[in-house]
């Protein structure tokens, strides 16, 4: 009997999942928890003074580092995909899980500029090489029947990596006065102990016969780049993720600089005091990720049933109209409360808008390309990426360093989530080819 013919057997719970499909849960968890975990205070720790532990690094340079690292996250899972097919899962993951852990661990060391740059491509490498392999091992270990559970599992486990290691790891070592460096053992130590599960656990799942050699991989993206609609479609919703990256660079920085948390603190301490808990709370940089990441785990279940006969790119639109309502909410007060509830607002926002991506370019692909088109879907993410990481620290250097306007800088952002919207707005209008559904 198959593996898939089992996996059918089993039903479509969470008993119709074979091992590997745990395994590679769990390897998502730590990699993503790792790398959160650090990418929470990460642009923090770069222009920290030196008197503070920091490297010191001008923002415009910081910018440069995050527009060119964090794209490969979004390039390589594309060509990693097909390497991984050719040499197999279990040998790629190996190497993933040796550039993450070598990447963290020498990044943690590295106080001159051009070394933690090259250090942190390293740790990128490695994240772009794990990354096909997850999604590839979870649809490989899946079908028609348990693929909606197998993938919710998926990115449930994502999130709460996301919300569990700034949340619990590093701020446990941030509160307690620990080295910057440590953050970065942890992340090594995270993703570099999941080789035991890859040598000792881990199998490759079933090979399918439609494999992609580089070169048809290649073809692919050109014949995915010359569908105008399609690209000029992923361009305008890249808008809404350069506001996206700001929560891992300019937010925070702003949290530092002009935002006094204390009355949320109290507030918090208060509650906790009342139910017998002594322990202090302390509002820092990696609680934006972990507000970001516990906001989708609590109410991503209910967007998603509210929304779920909802029309695709309309959805998209109300979603990034949300997100952006928490950018006009940070221009509007500095007020620590409404600083929370702006984080949580965009986090609604991006939960509303991103599955019905997702879901709308599988609805627009060709029936034959479908698969090709989800994987170039990515390109959001790497003009988003790119892009805000180097607007963003230009744009704080000069209105909110230099002229002292943080709330400019918002109105900025919220423009450009308005520009978005407008965009998709005529492009459902005027360009948009009709889904029969969604």
């Amino acid at each position: 009997m198959s593996a898939e013919a089992k996996t059918d057997a089993r039903g479509s719970g969470f008993g119709s999942f074979p091992r590997v499909f745990w395994v590679v849960v769990l390897m998502e968890f730590f990699e993503r928890g790792s790398y959160y975990g650090l990418m929470s205070v990460l642009s923090v720790y770069m222009v920290e003074d030196i008197s503070r532990g920091g490297l010191g690094f001008d923002k415009q340079d910081v910018g440069i580092i995050n527009g060119v690292v964090r794209p490969l996250l979004y390039v390589l899972p594309i060509l990693a995909g097909a390497i991984a097919d050719r040499f197999g899962y279990r040998r790629t993951l190996a190497v993933a899980f040796t550039l993450l852990s070598a990447g963290y661990a020498l990044s943690g060391q590295m106080t001159n500029y051009w070394l933690l740059f090259a250090s942190l491509l390293v740790m990128a490498t490695g994240a772009g090489i794990f990354k096909p392999i997850i999604s590839g091992t979870i649809a490989r270990t899946t079908n028609e029947s348990n693929s909606g559970l197998g993938f919710g599992i998926f990115y449930w486990s994502i999130n709460l990596g996301a919300f569990l290691f700034p949340a619990l790891l590093v701020n446990y070592l941030r509160t307690n006065g620990y080295p910057w460096s440590a953050i970065f053992t942890a992340s090594a130590i995270g993703t570099g102990i999941m080789l035991i599960p890859t040598i000792f656990l881990y199998k490759d799942p079933p090979k399918p016969k439609d494999t992609k050699s580089l070169g048809e991989v290649l073809a692919g993206a050109i014949m995915v780049l010359l569908d105008w609609r399609f690209v000029l479609m992923i361009v305008i919703y890249s808008g809404f993720w350069i506001l996206y990256f700001q929560m891992f660079d300019t937010v925070l920085w702003y949290l530092g600089a002009h935002v006094d948390m204390t009355p949320v603190d109290a507030g918090i301490n208060s509650v906790l005091g009342s139910v017998g808990i002594g322990w202090k709370f302390k509002f820092a940089a990696e609680h934006v990720t972990v507000m970001n990441a516990g906001t989708i785990i609590v109410l991503q279940l209910l967007i998603s049933t509210i929304v779920k006969k909802w029309r695709a790119l309309p959805t998209m639109i109300g979603g990034i109209a949300i997100g952006t309502t928490g950018f006009i909410l940070l221009a509007l007060s500095s007020s620590p409360w409404v600083f929370v509830l702006g984080i949580m607002v965009f986090s609604i926002g991006e939960m509303t808008a991103h599955p019905k991506f997702i879901s709308y370019v599988g609805l627009i692909a060709p029936e034959d390309k479908k698969a090709t088109y989800m994987g170039y879907s990515f390109l959001y993410g790497v003009i988003g990426s790119s892009v805000g990481a180097i607007t963003g620290a230009n744009l704080y250097k000069y209105f909110v360093d230099g002229l002292g306007l943080p709330r400019v800088l918002w109105i900025i952002f919220a423009c450009i989530g308005g520009c978005t919207i407008v965009g998709l707005l005529l492009y459902d209008r005027f360009i948009a080819v009709k889904p029969v559904r969604g």
